[in-house]
């Protein structure tokens, strides 16, 4: 699972459309429209993601997210793996936060965090699906929540069905040799 801000910016004035031997003229003023929170979720042995959009990024909505995950997406696992980064709003605390203590800890009790590395984003698979709705939809001015709701979601059902599965070959040996600095030094 990961996160990040799309900020929604309107154009001032419409862009001149294509002629032959002309591309679209779009002018570089635009209007802001507010940041929008978008939360991607990746599984990776199945191929399949589901986007979702908050209005902002807060523990609670990350709580939301997580409910989402457990009781929705995977009501019947006994235990969710969830890789994700570690943002002060990842951590099971945020369940204590927007659910009762009960709820909380239900949730809580379901989840297996892993947390990637600091500077080792590359290991976490939801980041680079993100970076792939970056540029495949979101590469232009997005007007508003409406529209970004839309193109978000129609690039989930193309991603979905055209099965994209991950084939992860980074190995335990790989990571002893790149992530070297992360393990303990024994002594003898």
């Amino acid at each position: 699972m990961d996160e990040m801000p799309k900020q929604l910016l309107k154009d001032v004035r419409d862009p001149l459309p294509m002629k032959p031997g002309l591309v679209e003229r779009v002018d570089y003023e635009y209007a802001r429209e507010g940041v929008v929170n978008v939360f991607l979720f990746c599984e990776p042995l199945t191929g399949q993601r589901w986007v979702d959009l908050t209005a902002q990024r807060t523990k609670v909505d990350w709580a939301h997210q997580i409910k989402d995950l457990v009781d929705v997406h995977y009501p019947d696992a006994e235990r969710i793996v969830l890789v994700c980064d570690n943002l002060n709003t990842h951590t099971p605390a945020s369940l204590y936060e927007a659910f009762p203590p009960e709820e909380a800890k239900r949730l809580a009790d379901k989840l297996e965090i892993h947390y990637t590395p600091k500077h080792g984003s590359w290991l976490n698979i939801a980041e680079i699906d993100l970076s792939i709705l970056s540029r495949q939809c979101l590469d232009r001015r997005v007007p508003d929540f409406p529209t970004l709701w839309d193109e978000v979601h129609a690039w989930q059902s193309r991603r979905n069905s055209q099965g994209g599965k991950v084939d992860w070959r980074f190995t335990t040996v790989d990571a002893r040799i790149k992530l070297k600095r992360l393990y303990p030094k024994l002594q003898e």
